[in-house]
């Protein structure tokens, strides 16, 4: 769930923690599965589904409307028609009583629905189950239909050349086949040494990344957070990668932060590129406090003062100008403040 995962997080914060483990031990294989944006379509249409089912059930009474919690069950519907008979680990309850069980996920998918409907029936409106039934059917509907339609052959080269096998697409792999049985610390270990062979595969990255978020006082998790700010951005989409997995780090690293100095300027001149002002602004004042001797502080500060003039924000780039004479006198953006 990822930059993608700021809308996504956002959801899952106000479901609740239950919710949000869901989101994610489910999320995060289908997600695998299907690809960024398809997920997220599909995550959108599977709380639609949950909220026509509750507007049809609950029709007059004034205890519907949208919420992620058909969401939610959309991705229990897609995980269990995705990995059909293959046999998975759940939680489940039952009134007051609650265990795991071990079997294949499609055969779970009723097991589900029963559920729903019979907590319906026995529950009353306190909480909108047809909005999970809804989901769960949605999210199950839409897996299927996707499966259909990408049932075909493959083409295969009639040429290939060999390549060494450096063993990058066997931790890939162990580490998806861990991640789906939901040994989420035993993927660690794979995630890192396939980044380790391919340090710009964003893919990747950002798999390792988000499994290590699960401990943020982790080392894994800080050493894929730089892995991550060290990309080579040169294009919009691995900026807002970057930004979004340094929103996700700076919220949730243990014991905090830990950027070094490099870091911190490279951040600063990309986020000012992306018109991430606060954190621009954030980063170069953390590195002006740590390393004030910095080869690229003067830089620095005249790239984010120069996009703010840009962006026709000369009043706040203006305040920066003591800092720019003393840093970098002779530099372009100070000649731009000129006329401020």
């Amino acid at each position: 769930m990822d930059d993608r995962a700021a809308d996504l997080g956002e959801h899952a914060r106000v479901l609740g923690p239950a919710a949000h483990r869901g989101l994610f031990l489910f999320g995060f294989s289908v997600e695998l599965a299907l690809g960024r944006t398809t997920y997220l379509a599909f995550y959108l249409l599977g709380g639609l589904g949950g909220s026509a089912l509750s507007a049809w059930a609950y029709g007059g009474t004034g205890s519907y409307g949208l919420g992620a919690s058909g969401a939610v069950s959309a991705l229990m519907g897609m995980y269990a028609v995705l990995y059909r008979l293959r046999r998975v680990r759940f939680f489940y309850q039952l009134f007051f009583y609650f265990n795991y069980v071990t079997a294949p996920a499609l055969l779970l998918l009723p097991t589900w629905i029963a559920n729903e409907l019979l907590q319906h029936w026995l529950s009353g409106r306190g909480v909108a189950y047809m909005a999970h039934l809804g989901g769960l059917l949605a999210g199950a509907s839409l897996m299927a239909l996707v499966m259909l339609v990408r049932r075909r052959p493959l083409e295969v080269p009639t040429a290939q050349v060999a390549v060494p096998d450096d063993g990058f697409d066997t931790h890939v792999a162990n580490a998806q086949r861990l991640a789906q049985a939901m040994k989420f610390e035993q993927a660690l270990p794979q995630w890192r040494a396939a980044a380790k062979l391919r340090p710009q595969d964003q893919q990747v990255l950002s798999a390792w990344f988000k499994t290590a978020s699960l401990w943020p006082d982790s080392e894994d998790f800080h050493r894929a957070a730089r892995r991550i700010f060290r990309l080579r951005a040169h294009d919009e989409q691995t900026l807002q990668f970057q930004h979004a997995s340094y929103r996700t780090y700076f919220d949730k690293a243990k014991p905090g932060a830990r950027l070094l100095p490099d870091d911190m300027a490279r951040l600063s001149r990309r986020f000012a590129r992306a018109q991430q002002w606060g954190d621009a602004e954030k980063l170069f004042n953390a590195l002006h406090k740590t390393a004030p001797a910095h080869p690229e502080l003067g830089e620095t500060l005249g790239m984010l003062v120069a996009a703010l003039c840009h962006a026709g924000r000369r009043e706040q780039a203006a305040v920066f100008r003591p800092q720019l004479q003393q840093l970098a006198p002779g530099s372009a953006a100070l000649q731009v403040l000129g006329g401020v």
